[in-house]
């Protein structure tokens, strides 16, 4: 079987995603669903425009669902700027270099943590989800800060009344995620392969 294309697989995602049993878990072994959509990092401005034309056309159209997108960078600075930490970083980063930032960076957000502690999953866990399906972007953005597969592993823990999917900007091999295609996570996660 031919590969298919990203337009292609970004094609059927609408389909995918408006599947009533797909939005009840149903056919995963009642597993809770969890997708991983990856692709060329080269296409991600590409695969951007195609989320927020999704988002408009199932928000603002008749479905009995909506998308709730969480762009993990985003959402990483607006909680910095919310606890007045954001200039602190930036002097931080200045001061000491990347890496001593984002290792403090990664204690001030709770990152390492699996519950309310952690400050990304507690803002996604905030949001009302009724009759929604989560889409996490922004991955490459906030690498190497904010890894994948612990948002997904932690996520995991406290998420199951809707399905999400990861829009990943790299390789997912059913097993491995391997962000930008040459970095080897060796982190095994369990999620399906939405298309």
């Amino acid at each position: 079987m031919a590969k298919l294309s990203l337009d292609d697989r970004l094609n059927q995602i609408e389909d995918k995603i408006s599947e009533k049993s797909f939005r009840e878990n149903k056919g995963l072994g009642n597993e809770v669903g969890y997708y991983i959509f990856d692709y060329d990092p080269r296409e991600e401005l590409y695969v951007r425009n195609h989320i927020a034309y999704l988002k408009d056309r199932i928000n603002n159209g008749n479905k009995d669902f909506r998308i709730v997108e969480f762009d993990l960078f985003h959402l990483m600075v607006e909680i910095l700027q919310e606890e007045g930490y954001l200039e602190a970083f930036f002097d931080l980063e200045k001061e000491n270099g990347f890496f001593e930032m984002a290792d403090s960076l990664v204690e001030t957000l709770g990152l390492d943590e699996t519950n309310e502690l952690n400050l990304i999953i507690s803002r996604i866990l905030h949001e009302d989800l009724t009759d929604s399906v989560v889409f996490l972007t922004g991955v490459g953005k906030c690498h190497p800060i904010i890894a994948s597969h612990n948002i997904l592993n932690n996520l995991h823990q406290v998420l199951d009344s809707v399905p999400v999917v990861l829009f990943y900007p790299g390789e997912y091999s059913g097993q491995d995620l391997k962000l930008f295609g040459t970095m080897d996570s060796h982190n095994y996660y369990r999620a399906f392969r939405l298309v």
